[in-house]
């Protein structure tokens, strides 16, 4: 397995990877996430994982956040904002490595901590991280703000 990192666009992995995690978006909103990514190279990190033949595995996408983030101690925080392995390659070691390679980019720009969120019902979600050597820390619900009658 071999991770790369993400500097260049177009790249038809990186989209059909990111379309897999959050599907919800279409393909505009990803490639503008994706630019957007790209020009701020000291903020977001993005990494690939291969097998020997240059099939994608897996993606993880990482920003240094400045404020507070949930259970650290510390600023700047690294913080993977998402990873994703496709479901063939699953539990076959594909997470550590591009983990690792978050951390070590977290670490090349000051980091001391690299955090990291998942939504209470994933579950397999929570596993991973678990496995993956991050604490859980507290759990949030979060709730929409009501109107507060101001012209929108």
């Amino acid at each position: 397995m071999k991770i790369e990192a993400l500097v260049t666009l177009p790249n038809a992995d990186w989209l059909h990877l990111r379309q897999a995690l959050w599907p919800a978006a279409d393909a505009a909103e990803h490639l503008h996430e994706m630019q957007s990514q790209l020009a701020e190279p000291e903020r977001y990190a993005q990494f690939l994982a291969r097998d020997d033949d240059g099939a994608a595995l897996g993606l993880a996408e990482a920003s240094i956040r400045q404020d507070y983030v949930n259970g650290t101690d510390g600023s700047p925080v690294g913080f993977l904002e998402g990873l994703y392995v496709v479901p063939e390659a699953r539990r076959q070691g594909v997470s550590r490595p591009l983990v690792d390679a978050v951390a070590a980019w977290a670490r090349s720009r000051g980091c001391a901590e690299l955090a990291s969120d998942t939504a209470l019902d994933n579950l397999a979600g929570q596993a991973l991280h678990e496995r993956l050597g991050f604490e859980e820390t507290e759990r949030v619900v979060f709730w929409p703000c009501v109107s507060t009658g101001a012209a929108r």
